[in-house]
């Protein structure tokens, strides 16, 4: 076997994950008002419209695409953040594409509210369904607001520059980290009410853009305050709303013994790699002797979601399966010499940045790939299907039996 074959093959579950995974059992609690008494009873109803053969993981998919469909539109038409701008020799964004991005995230929304109720009406719920939904959950966790930063722009007076909506980034991140650690603590998934506010804000976001116009949001606020610096403290605010519940639930989890008693270092053991890059990824732009995120944030946004995005789906893994998280991210010494090199020759900086996100992309993708395939593997199961694995091998064995026995004309 070639070293790409073995690369393309590598497994990166281990007996000790799928056993883990065998044992799995879901615990959730949403207390969010707006989650409760509107958004399930319409998500309870609406599923009932899904035929019964359209797999659960599909529509999962489906949704992510949905999101991602609103970045790669936004990418086209305003990749350097300039088309709200109102700066000189700038183009806005077509009209048409707010009002598509506002159907596309509130069907993402929906699609992720009803998958699992889907999986759960046709018999199909199970580790392999939770596991796709967040581990896609955390990569849209950089295209929602790198989105949303667009219907603001790098305008002086009204917005913020890239280096604050790179913090806004961060700050979505590890509020999505902090929920899967905590329940990789206490066992309990307790669903943050921030993320109902902020799919139905986008919405409301992105309709508004359509119908008025960028220029609406080119206003201040009472007290003299412009309506970006708003939306920035707003998101501060609730990604810090939830540290104090997540430090409560942890808290209660020992103090009543009903998490899984780590000591402290084995609990906080999945926070280094998160920090580790979070401090690297917000050094280097501060450090940057070319400034590198005046001359291209989206990519500099993207590269962190995707690195954030694979370190989460491994403590997903790992919370889920009920093993040890890992404390080192392999890819560290390949940042740490990338970055060192780019602020010693900013020549290359830029190169460097793509040559991570090309690298980063390409294992996020295959580590994606290979680890829904091992558990398709594992639980008989076909990703994209309602029908068993056996069952379509058991099939396609007879047809290619009853097709052997048959006389040639």
């Amino acid at each position: 076997m070639s070293v790409i074959e073995e690369i393309l093959s590598y497994k990166y579950l281990t007996k000790e994950h799928l056993d883990g995974f065998d044992h799995y059992k879901y615990s959730a609690r949403d207390t969010s008002p707006l989650s409760v008494y509107i958004m399930h009873p319409f998500w309870n109803w609406i599923v009932k419209f899904f035929p019964r053969w359209l797999a659960p993981n599909l529509m999962t998919f489906l949704g992510f695409l949905c999101t991602a469909l609103n970045f790669i539109l936004l990418s086209y038409y305003d990749w350097n953040f300039y088309a709200s701008s109102k700066l000189p020799n700038t183009t806005p964004v077509p009209a048409w594409v707010w009002l598509c991005t506002a159907i596309n995230i509130f069907l993402a929304y929906t699609l992720d509210g009803i998958d699992g109720k889907q999986a759960r009406r046709i018999g199909l719920s199970g580790p392999l369904g939770e596991l796709f939904d967040h581990g896609l959950d955390s990569y849209t966790a950089v295209l929602i607001p790198t989105c949303l930063y667009s219907i603001f722009g790098r305008c002086i007076q009204y917005s913020v520059p890239p280096m604050r909506m790179y913090y806004v980034c961060w700050m979505v991140f590890f509020n999505f980290f902090l929920s899967h650690w905590e329940k990789y603590n206490t066992g309990v998934l307790f669903l943050p009410w921030g993320y109902d506010l902020s799919m139905w804000g986008s919405t409301a976001m992105y309709l508004t853009t359509w119908w008025f116009g960028f220029e609406f949001w080119k206003r201040d606020l009472p007290f003299g305050i412009p309506f970006g610096i708003a939306i920035e403290a707003l998101l501060h605010f609730s990604a810090f709303a939830n540290l104090p519940m997540v430090v409560i639930n942890v808290y209660n989890a020992y103090a009543h013994r009903t998490g899984k008693m780590r000591n402290f270092t084995e609990a906080v053991r999945p926070l280094w790699p998160v920090l580790v890059f979070m401090l690297l990824l917000l050094s280097w732009p501060i450090l940057s002797p070319s400034n590198i995120i005046e001359k291209d944030p989206r990519a500099l946004y993207m590269l962190s979601g995707t690195i954030f995005s694979n370190i989460s789906c491994r403590l997903i893994v790992a919370q889920m399966s009920n093993t040890r998280c890992e404390c080192f991210h392999w890819m560290t010494p390949l940042y740490v010499l990338c970055i060192a090199f780019g602020l010693w020759w900013p020549l290359f900086e830029r190169f460097l940045l793509y040559f991570l996100l090309l690298v980063t992309t390409l294992a996020h993708w295959h580590y994606g790939a290979s680890v829904v395939n091992q558990m398709c593997d594992h639980f008989n199961r076909i990703c994209f299907s309602v029908k068993k694995r056996n069952e379509v091998q058991m099939k396609t064995k007879n047809v290619a039996h009853n097709g052997a026995k048959s006389p040639s004309n």
